[in-house]
Formats: structure tokens, C-alpha cells, sequence
């Protein structure tokens, strides 16, 4: 195998970490390095003449955290209520307690073109949402089929950045996932039962290094149900300790800079899934309807929340989260007929979480002899 030149090396790492994603539905912003170009109407001082050279904006802006390359998540929450609440005839209303919701997360990014006027990255993602009920098995179909194999999302992205001048910037995603209580690949034989897709689309403009903001539209679950809905990034650096990054109505954090190498955040996030349950036995809803063998399952919470962003080495950063995490829906709907009505309404009570990060970051020493700075 032939080696590899410093400079490829070099362009391979920093590029690797270009994005971050968080998701939920609702993606992460890509940050961008190098550091964002001054513009014109930059008011930093010091800045170069922009007639010397082409700049190109991206939307990030000074003081943002380092990209995230590859990320490792665990989440998990405090007890809470489960109650379902049956919307047809022929089903059970029931209450039960969860003694806990886990999540583990794993993300990778990986960079299939970095140029300055045009950088494309694909992303890879495995989600794993596992919830453990008293009283097991519940005698309750859905929820056994739950806890018994979990709920999954294995999917692939891709991202274009596409800096136009030293103002103006596209961003545009598209990804697709397959998303359920599948185990093998038997389950997924008729895998476009389990197929979904969502896309998000941006214009923006470069005010400074420390401004950039775009609007645009978001096409997926972060609702719960696909749908589509305006957007709007906005990302501010005030001074050297505070900031606020947004992606709203789905995100919006204000930032606090303690150190280069230590980062608070506080705000609130909307988080979306939607699932397909195949259940082990049919579940009859009357002599004019199919008897349900698959149910969908659309997830909504808001988690109001507080993460500490910690450098460990000059590669890997630590990420610990806390705050409350309120459900808005948990409803299963038909997906064997084609009424697609709702089939269980279920509310599951308002719980305190906590979660760890780990994840790898393009290393200082490299991007210092890049040019870089964080």
C-alpha cells in the first residue's frame, strides 16, 4: 500500500470532522473549518484586505465548538409514567411505569470532497432506543414489542456546503434511514416499510465572523409525522465568552465560552422518531378492517437542557448532559389499512435525563500548522 503525503494526511483529518449531528431527528449545522473569512462588514479589527484574495462564507462563526468527526452518545432517563389511552374499539386502555428509556448513538462523517467553494460529507449513523417496563411481559402488544427488540435507525447523509462569495452560502441535506423494531434481515424483507427519508435546504448570508444566519425549509420527523416546515439558522457571536447558535424552531442554545478548551451550553431542543412495529400477533379491529400486523409509531419530546463540552486530549472532547425531558406524543397509528387512523394514544410523564459524549475532534497541533485557529 503506498503512503500518504503530509498534505493528504493533513486535509483527510481536518476534513473528517466537519460535521456534527445530533438528530433526531433535527441535524446539526455543519462547522467549518478553516475559520470563517472576515467580510466586509466584519468589524473585527485587524481584518485582511479582502481585495488580496477570494473568501469564501460558511455558517459557522467564531467561537463555536470544534467539529464533531466521530461522536458515541449514551442517554438515559429517571423512571416515569406510561399511560395508553386506546382510540378504537377492540384495544385496551393501560398504565404501567417505566423504570427507565435508554439511547445509545453512534455517528461518523466522512469528507467525499473539501474544497473551499464547495465541501460534501457523508454521514453514517446507528441509533438504539431501548425502554424497560415494570411487570414484564406488560400482556400489553405493544409495549412487549418494544422492550423485546427495541427500536432502531441505521442510516446514511449526505451534506453539500456550498460557499458562493465572502456573504452569501447553501447548505443542503438529504438522508435516509431505516427505522423500526427490526432484528435481523429477515425482519427487513420488505425493507421500504421501514424506509425514511428527510431533507433540509438553507440560504444564507455572512455578516461577519462572529454572524451568520439563513432561512430555509426542513422536510421530516422531528414532529413525529413527515412533514414540512420553515426554518431558520442563526448563528451570533456577542463577545468573547457569549453566543447563540439555532436551528428554530428545532434548536436553540446560548453558548458560553469558558476557556478554548471548555464550553457551556443552555437551551432548549424538539426531537423527533417515527417507528415501524411489526407485532408478533395480529391485533383484530373489526369485520370492515384489516386485523393490524404493523403499527407506526410517532415519537415528539422537548428537552429543556444544560451540556459541558470538555476537552480531554487535542483529538477527543468529553460531552455531559442534563436537564428535563417533556413527551408530547408517543401515539401509535395504523399502518395495515388505509385509514392510517390513531390506534393508541399513549403519555409518558415528564422525566429528569442525563447523557455522556465522547467524541473525536481535528487535533490542535494539526490545525495550528493548517493555519487554524480554534
Amino acid at each position: 500500500m503506498s503512503s500518504s503525503s503530509p498534505l493528504t494526511v493533513k486535509s483527510w483529518l481536518i476534513g473528517g470532522c466537519l460535521l456534527g449531528t445530533a438528530g433526531a431527528q433535527a441535524q446539526q449545522v455543519p462547522r467549518i473549518y478553516p475559520e470563517p473569512a472576515p467580510t466586509p462588514l466584519d468589524s473585527t479589527r485587524h481584518a485582511p484586505d479582502l481585495r488580496d484574495k477570494q473568501q469564501f462564507a460558511v455558517p459557522s462563526v467564531i467561537g463555536m465548538g470544534p467539529s464533531k468527526g466521530i461522536i458515541l452518545h449514551y442517554e438515559r432517563t429517571a423512571p416515569f409514567s406510561v399511560n395508553a389511552t386506546a382510540q378504537v374499539s377492540g384495544v385496551n386502555d393501560f398504565q404501567t411505569q417505566a423504570r427507565r428509556n435508554g439511547r445509545l448513538i453512534f455517528k461518523g462523517y466522512i469528507p467525499a470532497w473539501n474544497r473551499p467553494h464547495l465541501k460534501v460529507i457523508v454521514g453514517l449513523n446507528y441509533d438504539r432506543e431501548e425502554f424497560k417496563f415494570e411487570d414484564r411481559p406488560t400482556n400489553y402488544s405493544l409495549f412487549d414489542n418494544i422492550e423485546n427488540k427495541g427500536l432502531k435507525s441505521t442510516g446514511v447523509q449526505l451534506a453539500v456546503i456550498r460557499p458562493v462569495d465572502a456573504v452569501h452560502w447553501y447548505l443542503a441535506r438529504v438522508k435516509g434511514e431505516l427505522s423500526g423494531d427490526y432484528n435481523s434481515g429477515q425482519d427487513l424483507q420488505n425493507g421500504t416499510n421501514y424506509l425514511r427519508a428527510s431533507a433540509e435546504a438553507f440560504y444564507g448570508w455572512k455578516r461577519s465572523p462572529r454572524f451568520a444566519w439563513g432561512v430555509g425549509f426542513q422536510y421530516g420527523y422531528t414532529f413525529g409525522r413527515l412533514s414540512l416546515y420553515p426554518a431558520i439558522i442563526y448563528n451570533r457571536t456577542f463577545n468573547d465568552r457569549w453566543g447563540l447558535e439555532a436551528l428554530f424552531p428545532a434548536r436553540v442554545a446560548a453558548r458560553y465560552n469558558a476557556s478554548d478548551r471548555s464550553i457551556f451550553y443552555g437551551g432548549y431542543s424538539v426531537d423527533g422518531a417515527n417507528y415501524l412495529i411489526a407485532l408478533r400477533q395480529e391485533l383484530p379491529l373489526g369485520p370492515e378492517k384489516q386485523p393490524l400486523r404493523t403499527l407506526e409509531l410517532r415519537e415528539t419530546e422537548v428537552k429543556l437542557r444544560l451540556r459541558w463540552e470538555r476537552e480531554l486530549l487535542s483529538f477527543l472532547w468529553l460531552g455531559a448532559e442534563g436537564g428535563f425531558r417533556y413527551n408530547y406524543a408517543f401515539d401509535a397509528f395504523d399502518h395495515t389499512n388505509a385509514t392510517r387512523e390513531r390506534i393508541i394514544r399513549t403519555k409518558l410523564g415528564g422525566t429528569p435525563y442525563v447523557s455522556i459524549e465522547l467524541f473525536a475532534v481535528p487535533p490542535r497541533k494539526l490545525l495550528e500548522k493548517a493555519g487554524v485557529r480554534r
